[in-house]
Order: structure tokens, then sequence, then C-alpha cells
């Protein structure tokens, strides 16, 4: 009975179009990013500014917590929330390991079939082809961790957390964002952060700084944004907004510009780095902040374009960001492969690209079919599933 008056809370929750909008174009980010010297990645936020699709989706994650789960606990049903938050960290736990053990396969297979060792040292799985009975272990303890897999672990963690996070933001949400930030300064005060496998190294992560990003989203969602309405429509805020935004752009283009590298003081510079981005860097967070307030002050929530064929096909890669996901980090490391195997041209990196992400949008498009396929043997005891079911876009 709790769970189908739970249910019945959820499927009041409106969908935000605006948010899987951004998710898609984060996993359209990751992809490209994560293909080495790929021309087109030169189209990413990374590029821009000082954050990157990392903090888009911590924060929409932790909103979507908030947002979705947040009447539900409000209204008196904890376990239920607590359960469904719980079971959705565990499928993406399953959806990390299945990914972490065909990644590798995948990989090996490359190594051998074209006895490059290259492969297997640029993507940190060489130990794990060596010693795979002691790797397994640390892989299923999220200590061992390939390149391009470091963030599914993240998001496990936080997911887990949300329970607690969310009883203690419906009751007490100022004071809750506020330990959150506290937590975020003692962690980088006294360097805190979870062990990684080998030993001496670290989650790339870290759960205790990134949690700040999570909570913050989960505080919006919860009401908190309601509370920074004012700062969204002020004008001076807007203006902060804008100057912190070029001031990033200015400095990320000395990174490949070197007469604007020589312009910046040393001052500044001693002041500005490293961004760190296992800590989260309060240039990212800001920075992360800066661009939420435009996009919240200038693209409302009925945003007509969010229903056109043009954006259709990044919203549909939104609502099923954890296999779109997983599916992008095979697809990125194929289109490195196809590139250092073969040819690296200019054409060659357009086409990879743009195959790449047709081939994502074609995934995502089945996912969404599949889900619309009615479901004839439905247990009596469970509540009637809906095409657009919350537990789908909690994380």
């Amino acid at each position: 009975m709790a769970d189908q008056s739970a249910e019945s809370v959820s499927h009041a929750v409106k969908r935000d179009l605006r948010l899987d909008l951004f998710r898609g174009a984060g996993l359209w980010m990751i992809f490209l990013d994560h293909i080495p010297h790929d021309i087109v990645a030169w189209l990413t936020l990374r590029n821009y500014g000082f954050s990157d699709a990392a903090e888009f989706f911590v924060f929409i994650s932790g909103y979507l917590a908030g947002f979705i789960y947040g009447p539900i606990v409000r209204t008196g049903h904890f376990l239920a929330a607590t359960k469904r938050l719980l079971k959705r960290a565990s499928e993406m736990y399953v959806a990390h390991i299945m990914l972490f053990l065909l990644f590798t396969a995948q990989i090996a297979r490359t190594v051998r079939k074209f006895d490059n060792p290259m492969y297997a040292d640029e993507f940190n799985v060489h130990n794990f082809l060596e010693h795979p009975d002691v790797l397994i272990g640390q892989a299923l303890t999220l200590r061992y961790k390939p390149v391009n897999l470091d963030v599914l672990p993240l998001y496990i963690a936080l997911i887990a957390a949300s329970p607690l996070i969310l009883w203690c933001l419906v009751r007490r949400p100022n004071w809750t964002l506020l330990a959150s930030a506290v937590l975020y300064v003692a962690t980088r005060w006294f360097d805190w952060n979870l062990a990684s496998y080998p030993a001496g190294t670290h989650w790339y992560f870290n759960p205790f700084a990134w949690q700040l990003m999570f909570v913050f989203g989960a505080w919006c969602g919860v009401g908190g944004a309601a509370q920074l309405r004012f700062i969204i429509r002020s004008r001076a805020a807007l203006a902060l907004a804008v100057a912190w935004i070029l001031f990033a752009l200015v400095i990320v283009l000395t990174w490949h510009v070197p007469l604007l590298d020589a312009s910046v003081p040393k001052w500044m510079i001693k002041a500005i780095y490293p961004i760190d981005k296992t800590d989260l860097d309060m240039l990212r967070f800001t920075h992360f902040l800066a661009l939420a307030l435009v996009v919240a002050r200038f693209l409302p929530r009925d945003w007509p374009a969010l229903g056109s064929k043009w954006l259709r096909p990044l919203i549909l890669c939104g609502q099923h960001s954890l296999p779109i996901f997983c599916f992008g980090v095979f697809l990125s490391f194929g289109a490195h492969w196809i590139l250092m195997q073969y040819t690296r041209g200019v054409w060659e990196q357009l086409a990879v690209s743009a195959g790449g992400i047709l081939i994502m949008v074609a995934a995502a498009w089945l996912l969404d079919r599949a889900a619309k396929v009615p479901n004839l043997f439905v247990d009596a005891s469970e509540p009637e599933a809906t095409p657009a079911k919350t537990d789908r876009i909690a994380a």
C-alpha cells in the first residue's frame, strides 16, 4: 500500500525536458571527449570554460532525486523512496560491472589481434590482463577502474547516500546544504578521498567533494530553487554570471593560444591553478552556477523548441542516459581504434564522430520504442507502470 501511495505521488511529477536535453548533450560531449585528438571534441564545453558535462550530470542527478523523491519522503514514504533509490544504485552497480567486463574484453581482444599493447597501457587495463584474479576483486569493490569508467562509481555512491540526504533536506534543507558545504571544505582541507587501486591512488571523482554538487541539485529539487528566483531575475547576478563565463573562456583559450597565455599575470596563475577536477575546484563549481543561471533565466520550462524534431535526438538520449552512456564508452573506444589503426584525417574524424552520435541516437530510439511496448503479463500485486516511469529518470 505504501508503494502504491508513493507511486501516485511520483506520477504527479511532470517531466522537465530541459534536463533530458542537457543530459543528452552531455552524453554526446562525453563520447567526443573520450576520443583522443578528435577535432569534433572542440565543440564540447570543456574547451570553453572551467566546467564540463560532469557538473551538469551530477547536478541533474541530484535535482531529479530531490524533485521526484523529495515529495515521497515528505508524505511519509521514506522506506518506499529508499527502496527505489537503492534499487537504482544497484542497477547502476550492475551496469558498471558489466561495462567493466565488456570494456576490458574489448581492449584485450584488440591488443591481441593487432599485437599492440598501447591500448592496454592507455586505458589502464594492463594490470588487469596480467592479474585478473586480483583485479576482479578490486573492480567489484569499485577500487580499480579503467580510464573512462570513473564516473559511474561516483553516481553509485551518491545515489546510495541519497535517502539520508533527502531525509535531511526535507526536514532542514538549508542546514543540510550548509553541512554539505562544510564537508566539502573539510574534504579539501584534510585531503579526504576513497582509496583506489593500486595502493596510494584515490578515486578520480572524489565523492566527498562532488557531493556538494549533488546536494545542491537535490536542495534545488526539494524547493530550494524557489529561494533562488530573485537571484535568477537579478540583472546584477546576470551581469556577474556573464562576466565569469567570459573570464573562464579567456583563461581556457590561453591553454591553446600562446599569445594570450603570456598576457595572464603571474599572480593570477598562482591564484587559480591547478583547477582540480578530482576535488571539484570552486572555479568549476562557480562556472557551472553561472551557466545554470543563464540557462534558467533564458530557457523556460515550456520553451517551444523542446517539442521540435530537431532536439528530439538529444532528448531521447537524455531520457535513457545510463544505457546510452555505457554504449558511448564502447563507441568512443571503437572510434579511437579506427583513428589510430587506420587514419586520423579530418574527414575521418568527422565521420567517426558523426557515426558514433548517430548510433547513440538510434539506440536511444530503440530503447524508447521498447519502453512503450505494453506489458501483457502484469503482476496484480504491483502498481500499474506508466510509459513515463519516473524511476528511469532519477539518475
